[in-house]
């Protein structure tokens, strides 16, 4: 159902009694948080704010918008002023919602908040995250918003600046590989090889697609080629060919045989396996990622909610290729289609490799 429809249904549930109502709405919200139903967490607390006394709706207000513009509306602007490349002003805007999110959403104590987008990224921060804090689920999207915010920084040429509101960002969702590429790209630009691994190590333990697991190797491999260790660098960007295949890699792949002076030849899987580990770094997806996307799927089809479990079954497979996986996912719904092909050893990059070193 869409924004509307939900909305229309959460009316026809409510009463005359206003306690009541606000404990059918907040069930009914905190049902949307865990199915991750962006929409239906929306509409419940439109809901909740119309059936609040006035001193309590007044407070939330105070804390949910700006300039009378509910916080994702606020950034909608931003969003808005950087596609019309006026930066500064967006600039200006995303600084007032910077500091309006760490002061009002601040850490406390004994709680704080977290911008979890689904179940999944919710079961995978509790899997990996241990805390005794109370966790709060923040109203909006802060850790997409605060990289927004870095984004606007360095392209003004505050690239420095834009790294602890990164930080920042990774404590709102540390599950959300985003802020953490972002984080990647300034320690390139910046040529701290140091940090490039230290941030993907950390992405590739919460990576859960193979875009971002054959980001991560070719982050790895732009840090190893401005450090001039050009095999090793072939070595990673090989291994994100075998993951996601990118219009980049070939032309990365061709810079490094220009440096060498010669043509690459594609490492064997072995060869893949044993240069990672030189570098502490580990071939493939984290085993947690995979435990906690089949147990969440287990769960929903027991459930019977088909979508979520469609949604855990298909990072399931996009990560294993494993065949039952795939079955499944057809089962439930057999239109789908399987975003990663079978995995080959070696990757169609022959633009800038030789696969016989002979010739």
């Amino acid at each position: 159902m869409n924004y509307n429809d939900i909305l229309k249904e959460l009316r026809e549930k409510l009463g005359g009694d206003s306690e009541e109502n606000l404990r059918i709405l907040r069930a009914e919200g905190d049902r949307y948080a865990k199915e991750g139903n962006l929409d239906g967490i929306k509409a419940a607390g439109e809901l909740i704010m119309e059936n609040m006394p006035e001193e309590q709706k007044e407070e939330i207000k105070r804390i949910t918008h700006i300039d009378e513009l509910r916080l994702d509306e606020f950034y909608n602007k931003i969003v808005d002023l950087i596609n019309k490349k006026e930066l500064i002003e967006a600039k200006i805007l995303a600084e007032r919602l910077y500091k309006k999110i760490t002061v009002d959403f601040a850490e406390g104590e004994n709680s704080m908040f977290v911008s979890l987008r689904n179940p999944f990224e919710d079961n995978l921060y509790r899997f990996l995250y241990k805390t005794e804090k109370i966790l709060n689920r923040a109203p909006f999207d802060f850790a997409t918003y605060l990289t927004t915010y870095a984004y606007i920084l360095v392209e003004t040429g505050s690239t420095i600046d834009a790294i602890p509101i990164l930080e920042k960002a990774v404590e709102f969702n540390p599950v959300d590989c985003g802020p953490k590429f972002e984080l990647a790209e300034i320690y390139k630009i910046i040529k701290n090889k140091k940090k490039v691994f230290q941030i993907t190590r950390e992405t590739l333990k919460v990576a859960s697609s193979p875009i971002a697991i054959g980001r991560c190797y070719a982050n790895i491999g732009y840090a190893l080629t401005d450090s001039q260790e050009y095999e090793d660098a072939a070595v990673f960007y090989t291994a994100a060919a075998m993951f996601a295949p990118d219009p980049s890699i070939p032309l990365e792949m061709q810079h490094l045989a220009n440096l060498i002076g010669k043509p690459l030849t594609v490492p064997s899987r072995e060869k893949v396996i044993e240069v990672m580990k030189k570098h502490d770094i580990e071939y493939g997806p984290d085993k947690d990622v995979i435990s906690v996307a089949a147990q969440l799927a287990s769960h929903y089809i027991t459930e019977n909610d088909i979508p979520n479990a469609l949604q855990a079954l298909k990072i399931t497979y996009n990560l294993t290729l494993d065949e039952n996986v795939k079955n499944l996912i057809l089962k439930y719904d057999p239109k789908s289609a399987m975003l990663r092909p079978k995995q080959q050893d070696k990757p169609n990059i022959t633009q800038t490799v030789n696969d016989n070193p002979e010739n």
